[in-house]
């Protein structure tokens, strides 16, 4: 049967993304850098990111869930993959038989993979009460007899440098480490890069820098990875004084060209930028008009007289400028990138 051609493109950019490891990852100094590929690589493919990362020279990569493992395939030789969430008794079979090891966040976690006699890594909660074992869980004798590959807590507030609970949280990991053998510590993510060496350890995390989010670590600028376009399935001119869209949010004051585009929140385009997002053709702006519906979304045309119906608009997806706009996380934009988009990687 024949494909139908695609509405809408995401557009991943491979040198970009490993552009932006090498950021973090010489910003690490001797640490390892890894890399965060949960949720299906932020929304732009597990697999695919994972290859371009494992060929820039990344050997540890991490998912959330042990659902997110398969996806990945067969990994290069040398390659870990850590499995965030940890893993309880009913995980363990599946644990065992895969390549892939887990992040152990509860005492009754620890409690069920003693038995496998197996490696695993430990995350402690250092103050950001999310996953993890309480300090005094670590260090009351639950983590005897256990073969700790990487030992790892997780940052609260690395995104604002000057907050105290990142030291706080940092010398609370030292203290903890110096009690539990482990081969590698980690504390890190893309931001805790950002605070300097004494934060790197042996092992960093980045995430969202990774896909153009968030501050470099360093001096080089960080790329943006992911671009969206949308196909143009009708073009119409409208008088002044006519309206656009649910709830008449957009009434025109010239003569308007408009072009509906196959692109809505079912895409995770966010409905927040309703008459605040904007196109371009050839660098020229086209401003989105009315509200953000399901499926589709009108941008303003007029200025770019050589659209047509059936050709297609770049969508502006700067990831910093859109969180702005829309009032969504980085995070939140990349990982709701929907299913509809044919995904191509250069």
């Amino acid at each position: 049967m024949q494909t139908p051609p695609p509405n809408a493109f995401l557009t991943v950019d491979t040198a970009a993304l490993a552009a932006n490891w090498r950021v973090f990852a010489a910003a690490s100094g001797p640490a390892d850098c890894g890399a965060a590929i949960k949720a299906n690589g932020y929304g732009l493919g597990a697999r695919e990111v994972a290859d371009t990362l494992t060929a820039a020279g990344c050997r540890d990569l991490f998912v959330a869930q042990w659902q997110e493992v398969a996806a990945l395939g067969l990994l290069p030789q040398g390659v870990r993959l850590a499995v965030l969430h940890g893993a309880d008794a009913a995980d363990i079979p599946f644990a065992l038989s895969i390549n892939a090891v887990p992040v152990l966040v509860t005492p009754a976690q620890v409690a069920a993979w003693k038995s496998t006699g197996r490696p695993c890594d430990v995350m402690i909660d250092t103050g950001l009460n999310r996953l993890g074992l309480a300090p005094a869980d670590a260090l009351s004798g639950l983590l005897d007899n256990l073969e700790i590959h990487t030992l790892h807590s997780h940052l609260a507030c690395s995104e604002d440098r000057a907050h105290q609970l990142n030291e706080t949280q940092r010398r609370t990991f030292a203290e903890i480490c110096s009690k539990i053998p482990a081969r590698r510590l980690a504390l890190a993510n893309s931001a805790g890069i950002g605070l300097g060496a004494p934060y790197h350890l042996g092992l960093t995390r980045p995430g969202i820098g990774l896909y153009g989010g968030g501050q470099s670590p360093g001096i080089m600028p960080l790329q943006p990875v992911a671009a969206l376009s949308a196909r143009i399935l009708q073009i119409r001119d409208i008088a002044p004084g006519a309206c656009v869209g649910y709830g008449a949010t957009f009434t025109a004051a010239r003569p308007t060209r408009l072009a509906t585009t196959a692109l809505g929140y079912a895409d995770g385009y966010p409905r927040a930028l309703s008459n605040h997002g904007r196109a371009h053709v050839a660098g020229i702006p086209c401003p989105l008009v009315g509200r953000v519906s399901m499926d589709l979304t009108i941008f303003d045309v007029t200025d770019a007289p050589q659209v047509a119906e059936g050709s297609f608009l770049d969508i502006d997806f700067d990831l910093a400028e859109t969180a702005a706009a829309s009032g969504h996380s980085e995070y939140e934009l990349l990982t709701g990138l929907g299913a509809r988009y044919a995904r191509i990687y250069r």
